[in-house]
């Protein structure tokens, strides 16, 4: 049988191809920002990115992420990376505490903004139906941020709609849902503070099983499973291979910790920064977790429990700084130590390790200048971050990803505050390198970005001014 002829544009395709390298596409979605980076799948070079404001629309019914004009968003950008690379890959990640309800044809349900404080409405009767922290392993958050609560009031609030559900999937997945049209579920967003998760026991928590709300779980995937090609009318829509595969993807702290469990001797210490601070003490134990502090365990990419603790440390770094952060001097850093002009939390109630108290600062902000507020904001976050630590027993060195790893006074903080090695890794947004391993799945031979030489511990009046801030934040 002869070799069937191309035509002219099938053929100036497949030559373009041949030239153009291969690269995997990662959609990653934090609560502030979205980001679409594209990365050479050889080397791991984000060869392009483009980025957007995380929006939330006020409602009806509610107020909820803006997932059509992320989509529309993804799209023109997947169009434009597919004129520059050949995508044999996309890769997911997201923020946890958000979950997508599916109808028939779509979402039952807006996909809900943590930050509503709906849920709340419900609060008494949903601690009932909870279950316990031992099973759990996840606090008792405001708002939407677990899941169970979202969930739980809106099947009672918006009980017609909830009632057409014919799928629960995690965020996540929702987006490798609009790209395959298949339905998945995956570990690691269930097992992020979501109380739909038994840690321990590595499956659904009983909450999940008595309100139901499993038999809509779609089956379970791993973060690297092949979910499926994208739908015929993307690759066309797009100009991506009809043959580009979408995995299953992973929470956005995980993606963070994945490069680490793959390529490191335990114990260490992650932290995942962003607006959210996340702790992850690899190799700890789960025994001495304080729900109240922030205490939980996360489930990694293979469904294991990790010790941890979250903070609110970026949002409250960006209202300690008025939006203005901005390199502090050595005279400012000098000023601020001197004069011990603090922060003391907390900045954003009812999570961290300082949840139950209310912010303030010891001098009025509005009279220091930007470097001087971006020091003291800096100092801020590392005394919150070492009291994480030490709430989960973390052991090891202490790897930064994310924008704090660019943060030069917060890493010679908390070097000088745990006293062993503390690295700000150089992709400061780790939670990409760790959704591109995806592409390679579990056995992957890939390493994590060599280490750069751990901080300088912070010295001056930095041990007496520690000293102060505990003292007066534990009181």
């Amino acid at each position: 049988m002869g070799r069937r002829d191309l035509s002219p544009l099938a053929r100036r395709r497949r030559e373009e191809l041949t030239i153009m390298p291969k690269a995997v596409a990662v959609l990653d979605i934090g609560k502030s920002n979205a980001k679409l980076a594209l990365l050479d799948f050889d080397s791991r070079a984000v060869l392009a990115i483009r980025t957007r404001k995380n929006s939330v629309q006020p409602g009806p019914p509610y107020p909820h992420f803006d997932v059509d004009g992320i989509w529309e968003w993804f799209l023109e950008g997947l169009t434009e990376f597919a004129g520059q690379a050949e995508i044999t890959a996309i890769s997911t990640t997201t923020h946890g505490a958000a979950i997508a309800v599916l109808g028939e044809n779509g979402l039952a349900l807006p996909v809900l903004d943590y930050e509503h404080p709906g849920p709340d409405e419900l609060a008494d009767d949903y601690r009932l139906a909870r279950g316990d922290f031992a099973e759990i392993l996840s606090p008792d958050l405001p708002g939407g941020l677990n899941t169970g609560r979202q969930l739980f009031w809106m099947a009672r609030r918006f009980p017609e709609e909830f009632a057409k559900a014919t799928a629960i999937v995690p965020y996540p997945q929702y987006w490798v849902w609009r790209l395959t049209g298949k339905r998945v579920a995956e570990a690691t967003s269930f097992g992020a503070h979501s109380d739909l998760w038994n840690g321990r026991g590595q499956t659904y928590s009983t909450l999940a099983e008595t309100q139901g709300w499993t038999k809509l779980f779609p089956p379970r995937a791993a973060p690297w499973d092949t979910v499926g090609p994208v739908l015929p009318e993307i690759a066309e829509l797009t100009g991506l291979s009809p043959d580009c595969r979408v995995v299953a993807g992973i929470h956005d702290s995980n993606a963070s910790l994945l490069p680490h469990i793959l390529g490191r001797t335990l114990p260490f210490t992650v932290i995942s920064t962003g607006t959210w601070m996340i702790s992850f003490a690899a190799g700890g134990s789960l025994d001495h977790l304080h729900p109240e502090r922030g205490g939980l365990a996360y489930a990694d990419a293979f469904a294991r429990p990790v010790p941890s603790a979250m903070s609110m440390a970026g949002r409250e770094f960006e209202i300690l700084t008025d939006g203005k952060a901005t390199e502090p001097s050595p005279a400012e850093i000098a000023t601020v130590l001197g004069r011990k002009i603090m922060a003391l939390p907390a900045f954003v109630a009812g999570n961290g390790p300082f949840g139950h108290r209310r912010g303030s600062w010891s001098v009025e902000p509005a009279t220091l200048a930007p470097g001087e507020r971006t020091a003291a904001a800096s100092l801020y976050v590392a005394l919150v971050a070492e009291t994480c630590l030490t709430l989960t027993g973390a052991q090891g060195p202490v790897l930064i990803e994310g924008p704090f790893a660019k943060n030069r006074l917060f890493l010679s903080a908390l070097s000088a505050l745990v006293d062993r090695p503390v690295i700000g890794r150089p992709d400061a947004t780790g939670t990409t390198e760790g959704a591109a391993l995806l592409a390679d799945g579990p056995d992957s031979s890939r390493k994590a970005a060599p280490d750069p030489m751990p901080a300088e511990p912070l010295g001056g009046d930095f041990a007496a001014y520690a000293a102060q801030w505990k003292e007066q934040a534990e009181a």
